[in-house]
């Protein structure tokens, strides 16, 4: 069952994001460890290019990550995320039209990269770090809160759930609770169930089917499921086959209601999302007529 879309809008900071349809995050990691794409883009010129590229082939937002929140990824210093990230965020918040997002759980790098223009932060641990609620509600920029059972390192050893969906409902409704007694509006919230975070494949499939619910919240979700392992696991796909995959589970958390899909693949994605949209426009103008 397809869910009918609300006429949101996300307000991140001088950016306001009509989500009344899907729209694409552009996944842009300054890593050297990130599971699909580490390594690539380190030199801020050619991460400057390739946010550029996406934004054209279709991104409404990009997506500055700094530190692998991959399932064992060791953690990063903060002087280490912070020479990783500035640099390439102060150039594109100069140089795209859309948002800038960073992605980072850290309260002290949020601080400095709303600073600097950013226009929305992406916690995976739902500003539940010291200071990071305070850092995002002193600020006019979005967030991202997901849910992630666990911590990176350890998120994939055995993780339980008696109903993953009422679980990660109940979690992410609690955090929108404490964002908006911080005083952070709610046209500044957008929601991710954290697809891979702390979730087996069964919890993954189950939150995927079951995220009609989630929708049915009030604010925006994002899915994040381009070329999971998940992917990888189900159809013994390795990672640079899995561009079919991340079509298929976007498209179907586009029916169930997701606002946002952040991926790394744009042009495919938005190829995809371009004729959803057509066949949901002539199915609506069928029924009507």
């Amino acid at each position: 069952m397809t869910v009918v879309p609300q006429k949101w809008q996300l307000r991140c900071a001088d950016h306001l994001l009509d989500l009344s349809s899907p729209r694409l995050m552009g996944v842009l990691n300054v890593t050297p460890d990130s599971f699909s794409d580490g390594g690539r883009f380190l030199d801020p010129g050619l991460a400057a290019a390739r946010a550029i590229e996406m934004v054209a082939q279709g991104a409404a937002i990009i997506d500055i990550g700094g530190e692998s929140t991959r399932p064992g990824a060791p953690p990063v210093p903060l002087e280490e995320e912070r020479k990783r990230v500035l640099p390439v965020l102060r150039r594109l918040v100069r140089e795209l039209p859309v948002p800038v997002s960073v992605d980072t759980l850290k309260p002290a790098l949020m601080r400095e990269a709303v600073d600097a223009g950013a226009g929305l932060i992406n916690d995976v641990n739902a500003l539940r770090a010291p200071g990071a609620l305070e850092a995002v509600a002193a600020s006019d920029a979005a967030v991202c809160l997901m849910h992630m059972q666990g911590q990176p390192r350890t998120m994939q050893a055995a993780p339980e759930y008696a109903d993953v969906v009422s679980e990660v409902s109940a979690f992410l409704a609690h955090r929108v609770a404490l964002c908006e007694a911080a005083g952070i509006g709610r046209d500044r919230l957008l929601l991710d169930p954290g697809f891979g975070f702390g979730k087996l494949d069964a919890h993954n499939l189950a939150l995927l089917r079951g995220l009609s619910s989630l929708c049915a919240s009030g604010l925006p979700v994002l899915a994040g499921l381009s070329r999971k392992s998940l992917i990888g696991r189900l159809l013994g796909r390795e990672v640079s086959q899995r561009l079919a995959g991340s079509l298929a589970l976007a498209l179907a958390a586009v029916a169930r209601g997701a606002r946002v899909l952040r991926v790394h693949d744009v042009a495919e994605t938005a190829d995809a999302l371009a004729l959803w949209r057509l066949v949901g426009v002539s199915q609506t103008q069928e029924e009507d007529t």
